[in-house]
């Protein structure tokens, strides 16, 4: 039994985001020092140079990051990468601070092993990330800016706040990733119509004099012609991969009775479908667009199949909230003996190992 399994009845009583809170400020304490990241560090990480990386003109030290949504505001970067993490995405970051919407709006549904959140891109703002960022330095690991609109924006404006949060911190991201496929904000227009999808790219080319890797997040319920629709744009654009998935809205399933609360799912139930949705990516581009996996990653064996299904990397959230300190260690430590008895040199070699 870990002291995390011995901790988490008692954070689970109090309301989740107090617990997210309380968890990030226990972090921040923990990375203030170089003895105490050390620390971490040699408690936590687990390398192996089979699970190296080479993506984006960067090397990830394994492929188990941290999704957008639990360090919004870059305050416990050095800590997630001292816990073994490969990599780690900011966001979603806004151009201005905004409170997102009313609490509560965090919820564990036990039962699925799984969370429903509607934060609706509650955060700082840019410039209090971009302060952080170089008071703190960028850590260690490779780190990605998920990038987002201001809930007042209309259609217009909305293309300027992607702008203006990627000039203010693509300098410091090794990725950025425009994210149109949120549940939880304003329905104000389509942001996932190919005209505005368009507005937004061209927008971002011409301001990416830094040739920074972009990515896009897609949601895990458009109809299969929608993603591939999208996946054009993507080619059109010659942009560098896609991030699948974000959470969900379906409900199918679950045991809960937390299950009506409306926002994104995430965690366990959408472990198959973003796993499907990485398959038909990838098949559809021939394994020759990167992708991100997320949704439902909390084992070795959940990251395993989104990589032979076509993922390069994968992220979670919610299966760090469920398992702790010790899941990156854990879920590193299952592939390198998954590549090993699958004769697999390296994780790279098995991208994609079941696409027919």
């Amino acid at each position: 039994m870990t002291l995390y399994s011995r901790v988490r009845p008692l954070a689970f009583t109090l309301p989740a985001e107090t617990a997210h809170d309380l968890g990030k400020r226990t972090l921040r304490a923990a990375q203030s020092t170089r003895p105490t990241r050390a620390a971490l560090s040699y408690a936590y990480r687990y390398d192996d140079p089979a699970l190296e990386v080479d993506l984006f003109d960067t090397t990830f030290p394994n492929p188990v990051g941290v999704a957008a949504g639990f360090d919004k505001n870059a305050e416990v970067t050095h800590a997630l990468a001292a816990l073994g993490f490969g990599f780690v995405e900011i966001g979603t970051v806004t151009p201005y601070p905004q409170s997102g919407n009313d609490r509560p709006r965090l919820f564990r549904l036990r039962e699925d092993e799984a969370m429903v959140n509607r934060m609706g891109f509650n955060g700082q703002g840019m410039e209090r990330v971009k302060s952080r960022l170089e008071a703190d330095g960028t850590p260690s690991i490779p780190l990605g800016v998920n990038v987002g609109k201001m809930n007042s924006s209309d259609e217009r404006e909305a293309i300027e706040d992607y702008r203006r949060v990627f000039d203010r911190l693509s300098p410091f991201a090794d990725y950025v990733v425009v994210n149109v496929s949120c549940p939880n904000t304003p329905e104000e227009f389509d942001e996932g119509s190919p005209e505005h999808l368009r507005a937004i790219f061209e927008t971002l080319e011409a301001e990416n004099d830094r040739d920074v890797p972009i990515l896009v997040k897609i949601g895990p319920d458009e109809p299969e012609e929608s993603v591939f629709d999208l996946v054009d744009i993507v080619r059109e654009f010659d942009l560098d991969g896609i991030v699948a998935t974000n959470t969900s809205t379906s409900r199918e399933g679950l045991d809960s009775p937390r299950q009506e609360e409306w926002g994104g799912l995430s965690g366990k139930p959408l472990e198959d479908r973003s796993t499907a949705v990485i398959r038909s990516l990838a098949e559809y581009t021939d394994g020759e667009l990167p992708i991100i996996g997320v949704g439902g990653v909390d084992s070795a064996e959940s990251a395993y199949a989104k990589i032979r299904a076509g993922a390069s990397l994968v992220q979670l959230y919610t299966g760090f909230v469920y398992e702790g300190p010790s899941t990156a260690k854990r879920i590193n430590r299952g592939l390198s003996a998954l590549l090993e008895r699958d004769g697999f040199s390296s994780v790279e070699d098995a991208v994609g190992a079941d696409l027919e």
